[in-house]
């Protein structure tokens, strides 16, 4: 089973392209930056599972 569900980022994210988009580049931030994370504890082991994970607490936003 996938964690964090697809309708659980959707509440935060109107896209789902954009949620792909928008863990892609937190991935690739956490992987350059690990001591940056912003959660205290992740249920993932990979870097895309900690950002999906972000944008599913909503510490991740999109700027518009």
């Amino acid at each position: 089973m996938l964690y964090p569900a697809g309708h659980e980022l959707k509440k935060h994210v109107d896209s789902k392209y954009l949620v792909v988009t928008m863990a892609a580049k937190r991935a690739r931030q956490l992987q350059e930056h690990p001591e940056e994370a912003l959660l205290d504890s992740y249920k993932s082991k990979k870097n895309v599972g900690y950002s999906l994970e972000e944008i599913a607490a909503g510490k991740v936003t999109v700027q518009k």
